[in-house]
């Protein structure tokens, strides 16, 4: 799968999923302009992608919990960039928990700021550089904790919350900018593992949910996959 010059931005990139998505994206030839919370781990990895040679990579810093810092990052990216090809929203901390009082109040401020408000907002700000690209997709990092009637996972009720509020702004983005041609490509996966045997009886690994964003980014622009949904293996919570 060739990304040669495939300019994209990817939230949360310092770690874990957000790391391999990055690393994906520019072993196929992107330009990847990766953000985070941690500036000082996202310059780790892009220094790491930019000594491999294929793609580029560019680290900033941005936390979405944070609205000045929403805004600098995009506007941060308008001066680096006429346009946008991909938008990866995919950071959003994951916090346990079966009960309200399970974590404190400035953690479930921080967990809502950012899966609902943060996110929305970098959207809206990069909105207009994603249109001045030929081939513009918006790809959420949902969870399954954002489909209703999902009671599977140990997360605490505020990331149910933040997850819903991003399932509600990729539905109704989705069909607004349908006719624009900007495609926005939602997963759903339930918790799953870093790292596993990636088999049938097994959990869903990282690296499976990244080769579905691959897959959907890489299609011909008449096809539109608006969703991934998944099944949990039978050992799972319920």
């Amino acid at each position: 799968m060739d990304l040669d010059g495939v300019r994209v931005a990817i939230t949360g990139a310092a770690r874990d999923t957000g790391r391999l998505l990055t690393e994906a994206f520019a072993a196929r030839g992107a330009q990847v302009f990766l953000s985070a919370r941690d500036v000082v781990a996202a310059r780790h990895v892009a220094d790491e992608i930019n000594r491999r040679g294929a793609g580029r990579a560019e680290a900033f810093s941005c936390d979405l919990a944070a609205p000045d810092s929403v805004r600098e990052f995009a506007a941060a990216l308008a001066d680096r960039t006429s346009h946008l090809d991909v938008l990866v929203n995919n950071g959003a901390a994951y916090i346990h928990g079966d009960d309200l009082a399970d974590v404190a109040d400035d953690t479930i401020e921080s967990v809502m700021a950012a899966g609902g408000t943060g996110t929305l907002l970098l959207t809206k700000h990069l909105l207009p550089l994603l249109r001045a690209s030929a081939r513009p997709d918006i790809v959420n990092m949902i969870s399954a904790c954002g489909e209703v009637g999902h009671h599977r996972s140990g997360a605490h009720p505020a990331f149910y919350a933040a997850k819903h509020a991003h399932a509600g702004l990729a539905e109704i983005l989705s069909h607004r900018l349908r006719p624009e041609g900007i495609r926005v490509i939602s997963l759903f996966p339930p918790d799953f593992v870093q790292n596993g045997p990636r088999q049938a009886d097994s959990d869903l690994t990282a690296q499976s949910v990244v080769d579905c964003v691959l897959f959907a980014v890489a299609q011909p622009r008449d096809c539109f996959i608006r969703e991934f949904r998944f099944e949990q293996v039978s050992s799972a919570r319920t």
